[in-house]
């Protein structure tokens, strides 16, 4: 299957190395931000991946210097943008659910936000030591409402999900891996050799077994994301658009400043 039009259309490049394809979120000058492009490539190639004979895992890593700083602020949604496209975060959150090739992160860098669930999601995570993980979103006034209120509880628990997610910081790998965020911290010149290495020795292994085994276990995941996913995305649309807080947020950002929100 060709996959090269993935690295034209949706700024990611798919390799195949001996059963296990190698996914790179391919905006390094945008920290491998999301844009509407790469959303929409994400969901697709997650799907035509996983169903491809000739690929029995796939590591999900990013260009350059980070992982995947997040939403792109700027073009995530269509120029004529609805509330329906408010909704569109569902998408990504099940093409990760449901893939049914096992997904190794190889988080290179920061993985703030959208870029944190998309890593989380994944069945198992390497994660550089120079690395920083965080769902950011508080920071600029939004619920953390695109797979982080999922994904983040069943991995270390409501209180200390909560407590994560409430500050709104990233946190360092040594942090991540002391806590279960993550299932592996190595060092960052190693990262590929491990979460390549765990990749053959599944693409290598019974497929019907490893794929039955990740989905089964994967239903626990979904019952979470049919609880909760809807209304963070719904709450995370009613911050965007009704509170001070985001527009104080909005001004930060374009004037490159910490936010300084009101409080009570």
């Amino acid at each position: 299957m060709d996959y090269a039009h993935y690295q034209t259309d949706h700024h990611l490049k798919i390799e195949l190395d001996a059963g296990v394809a190698i996914v790179t979120l391919n905006r390094p000058e945008k920290r491998n931000a999301v844009d509407l492009a790469m959303h929409s490539g994400i969901e697709h190639a997650l799907t035509e991946l996983s169903y491809d004979n000739e690929v029995g895992a796939i590591v999900l890593t990013g260009a350059g210097k980070a992982f995947c700083a997040g939403g792109d602020l700027t073009d995530f949604y269509p120029d004529d943008h609805t509330f329906r496209d408010s909704m569109r975060s569902k998408r990504i959150n099940w093409a990760l659910l449901h893939c049914e090739t096992p997904l190794i992160a190889a988080i290179n860098g920061v993985a703030a936000g959208l870029g944190a669930t998309i890593a989380l999601m994944c069945d198992v995570s390497f994660m550089a030591d120079t690395a920083r993980i965080g769902d950011t979103h508080v920071r600029a006034g939004l619920t953390a409402g695109d797979g982080g209120q999922v994904i983040w509880p069943l991995l270390v628990g409501p209180n200390r999900a909560k407590e994560y997610l409430m500050a709104g910081e990233l946190i360092p790998a040594s942090e991540a891996g002391r806590i279960g965020l993550v299932n592996h911290v190595v060092p960052a010149e190693d990262l590929m050799d491990h979460a390549m290495a765990y990749a053959r020795k599944l693409a290598n292994g019974a497929q019907a077994a490893v794929r039955w085994s990740k989905m089964a276990i994967n239903k626990m995941i979904e019952q979470q994301q049919v609880a909760s996913l809807d209304f963070g995305i719904a709450t995370e649309f009613m911050c965007s658009e009704g509170t001070e807080d985001i527009h104080e947020a909005r001004r930060a950002f374009q004037e490159k400043r910490d936010p300084q929100f009101k409080g009570r």
